[in-house]
């Protein structure tokens, strides 16, 4: 029966290997180039300034159609009761009649002091601005995929590692448990390699969660779903890796005052600010404007006369002195509805004209508004030196860091490289028992040390090599 379970246990456990085995085959395997196509394809930040960029083009747009005339129409139509002014004749009368009236006018500006003109430049100057922030999201984006790629590899290492010294404890433990048995080894060793496979255990599902973690973060910059899976491919560094350039700050930082898209995003807003400032000015000048016009109207009580006919004389009083008799003629008039066309026709009006205001007092509103616009411009020249200054640190830093690195990398590899062969030959001494378990366990901890710390190394290397090429503007590959 115990057969049978060991066959079953094994069988069971093959099955999930080679279940395990193509589900890794099946997992996609990305290069840090389609990572980064990925994140630039998917993420939501870059929409979101695409479309800021779109509004701004819209903004543009509309600042050039602004130069143009305008044209409004206007019509009415009223039912009056009472006593009104009738519209066609601005008499009062006191009958319900219909009333409608119908214009159509135009204007255009001739002079505002420059202000559509220059809302035109501020325009351009903020779709610039807008498209230049698309670049800086990108960029920055595609610094932290780089970042969390690298990650990635240093984590997958790191578990590799973990993973073999628990392999190794786990031997040590078997072997001490059978010289024990043999009478060789006391309780004291035994709970001592328990202790390292413990902790060697703890080491390694700290190293799987990282590693988890680190997955986790690069999908999310690449806006997958979180069930999807992939593997990161790892660059071949060779152990004798070294930088091929020597890289010098000044060189680095002038060709990123060129290319890098913060310093272009903050040179932009410092010329759309002053671009603000003569806006803000064009209120001080007098405006000129042009307008014509046309319109007439309607009314169902304006009436029209038909026919006049002589009916005699009426008297309309007499003389103080002879007392004679003062008469006047006297005639029917027959009147009529006029018609709705004939009022169109006879109301029809037009006008052209110029406008001129001129600005006296509001308030100091406009020096107000100026105030606000020059001091914008400096907070913005402040910023664009900021920009600089924060670029000159960052390279500076990133220079010596990549400089630091490549020491590093070199230190821990000779480290790692003689703990390697001084754990061999402890391995040795203490498989034929010339070493005690104690001596073992340190051996095998110091070598452990130092392969995680040439592994970090190795990656913070590559790590600070790719940030340089990146403010190079360099295409980041391996």
């Amino acid at each position: 029966m115990k057969i049978f379970t060991n066959k079953l246990v094994t069988g069971t456990a093959l099955l999930f290997t080679l279940s395990f085995s193509q589900v890794i085959q099946a997992q996609e395997v990305i290069t840090i180039e389609q990572a980064v196509e990925n994140t630039l394809k998917n993420n939501l930040n870059i929409k979101q300034a695409a479309f800021s960029a779109a509004l701004s083009e819209e903004n543009l747009r509309q600042s050039k159609n602004a130069l143009l005339p305008t044209a409004n129409g206007s019509a009415s139509y009223n039912k009056n009761f009472g006593r009104s002014i009738d519209p066609s004749t601005n008499q009062f009368i006191s009958q319900e009649f219909s009333s409608a009236n119908g214009s159509l006018s135009t204007s255009a500006d001739l002079f505002q002091g420059f202000q559509k003109l220059n809302q035109i430049r501020q325009n351009k100057l903020l779709l610039a601005a807008d498209q230049t922030n698309v670049e800086k999201v990108k960029n920055d984006l595609i610094l932290q995929v780089v970042t969390s790629y690298m990650q990635i590899l240093y984590n997958k290492d790191l578990l590799t590692a973990s993973q073999q010294q628990l392999e190794v404890a786990k031997q040590t433990l078997r072997r001490e448990q059978a010289l024990l048995d043999a009478g060789n080894k006391t309780l004291a060793d035994i709970s001592q390699a328990k202790s390292q496979v413990a902790t060697a255990e703890l080491n390694t599902t700290n190293a799987e969660n990282t590693l988890s973690v680190s997955y986790l973060t690069l999908n999310q910059l690449m806006e997958m779903p979180p069930e999807h899976t992939f593997e990161v491919k790892a660059p071949v560094v060779n152990e004798n890796y070294s930088l091929q350039d020597n890289y010098n700050i000044n060189t680095i930082f002038n060709s990123a005052l060129n290319s890098f898209p913060d310093v272009k995003l903050a040179s932009l807003r410092t010329q759309a600010a002053l671009k603000g400032v003569d806006i803000a000015k064009s209120s001080y000048y007098p405006r000129l404007s042009i307008g014509a016009g046309l319109g007439t109207n309607f009314s169902s009580g304006r009436s029209r006369v038909l026919s006049v006919t002589p009916n005699g004389f009426t008297e309309i009083g007499r003389t103080a002195v002879t007392n004679e008799s003062v008469v006047v003629p006297d005639f029917t008039t027959v009147l009529g509805k006029q018609t709705f066309g004939s009022q169109i026709k006879d109301n029809f009006n037009q006008y052209v004209g110029l406008n001129l205001s001129i600005p006296i007092f509001n308030g100091f509103l406009t020096r107000s508004n100026v105030r606000r616009a020059k001091i914008n411009y400096q907070n913005t020249q402040v910023n664009e030196q900021l920009t600089k200054n924060n670029l000159s640190k960052v390279i500076s830093q990133a220079v010596y860091d990549l400089k630091a690195a490549e020491g590093r990398y070199s230190s821990t590899q000779k480290a790692f490289l003689a703990q390697k062969d001084a754990f061999f030959v402890i391995e040795q001494r203490y498989n034929v028992g010339l070493v005690n378990s104690l001596d073992y366990s340190t051996a095998q901890t110091n070598r452990n040390k130092a392969e995680i710390d040439f592994i970090q190394a190795k990656y913070d290397l590559l790590f600070r090599a790719k940030v340089i090429d990146y403010y190079l503007g360099k295409q980041i590959t391996f």
